[in-house]
């Protein structure tokens, strides 16, 4: 029978709300029964996060290798880096020190990965300004796993049911992303997501390429990235036997792919992709004045390793209250099982 796969979740920025919904995630008996799953943090962040989520029951195993790890349900094994303590920072505050941890999870959970001691590769969510601080100068998680993994072409999936959205640019400003847009990089884009999809079971995935401009430039009059980037690549990839459509005019893309017309969507900047996806995976209740979900799921692909990410920030003004959503990591994890069990 085959074993169930290790998946090392990194416990994010000790500041953040990463370390409350690794319990809350991990206090669920039904994901022991899809996968071993180890946090990659340290063991005194995680117990004081018991006190303010009220899991005060569930026991720390800290370890110093994955195979010291019990992976049973009641019990969360803890990878322990030993980095950073309690008393080092303020819940909820941006501060160097904790970016400089944040930053020593990731790199010992590509490390891992790298030599195949765990499975798949689940992040909790950092901040960017931390890291910086911290002297790691990245502008994300994909950067980083891109360096550590010496991967050259990746991209960035975002993914809530059945839409998902690949990008072609994520982490500049939005004038460089607009120089972005070059047919070869559109062309790899599309390859990746082609790939990415037969990976998770879609047999004939169906792409749909969103325009730059708006109209997709009106045949030149609003640009022409579209006539001199976008249709080229499109076209090279379709000579390839990919089922790609397109450009469609980024106003109507995505609710054609939440419609079924396609099974992904390539976007062509950070925001064009991130908006849909979040408007549909994080629902805001006024009366209750609180989220009702924070769901989604953030995936890199390109790499020669797995990684899911929450698709939500570090939530500074959630942290240490025990009120944050977990199901955006569960949808992470879901996600790095799937792909795992597909041995990819």
């Amino acid at each position: 029978m085959k074993k169930l796969p290790i998946i090392g979740i990194t416990m994010g920025d000790p500041a953040s709300i990463g370390p409350e919904i690794s319990l809350k995630t991990l206090n669920n008996i039904d994901i022991y029964k899809r996968c071993r799953p180890i946090i990659i943090g340290d063991t005194s962040i995680m117990e004081k996060a018991k006190e303010y989520t009220g899991l005060k029951n569930l026991k720390i195993n800290s370890v110093k290798s994955i195979d010291d790890a019990l992976f049973i349900p009641g019990t969360i094994d803890v990878y322990n880096m030993e980095v950073i303590n309690p008393s080092e920072f303020k819940v909820g505050e941006i501060a160097k020190v904790t970016g400089g941890a944040s930053f020593q999870y990731i790199k010992k959970v590509i490390e891992l990965a790298n030599e195949g001691t765990v499975d798949a590769t689940v992040t909790n969510a950092i901040s960017k300004e931390a890291i910086n601080l911290a002297g790691h100068h990245f502008s994300g998680h994909t950067e980083i796993y891109a360096n550590f993994t010496n991967t050259k072409k990746y991209t960035m999936m975002l993914a809530h049911e059945n839409l998902r959205v690949v990008h072609v640019s994520t982490h500049v400003s939005l004038r460089e992303a607009c120089d972005n847009c070059k047919r070869d990089r559109v062309y790899d884009v599309i390859k990746i997501a082609n790939d990415a999809c037969k990976k998770l079971g879609i047999l004939n995935p169906k792409i749909g390429v969103a325009g730059l401009n708006p109209h997709c430039g009106e045949n030149g009059l609003f640009g022409t990235e579209e006539i001199e980037e976008i249709i080229p690549a499109i076209e090279k990839a379709k000579n390839e036997g990919v089922n790609v459509a397109g450009p469609i005019p980024p106003d109507t893309v995505f609710s054609k792919a939440r419609g079924g017309w396609y099974d992904i969507v390539v976007a062509m900047y950070h925001d064009q992709g991130h908006i849909p996806l979040k408007v549909i995976g994080f629902v805001y209740n006024q009366a209750k004045n609180g989220w009702e979900a924070v769901s989604g799921v953030n995936i890199t692909l390109g790499l020669p390793i797995i990684r899911s990410s929450v698709d939500h920030g570090t939530a500074f003004d959630q942290a240490g209250s025990g009120k944050a959503s977990e199901l955006s990591l569960i949808n992470a994890i879901d996600y790095a099982i799937t792909l795992a069990n597909n041995n990819l």
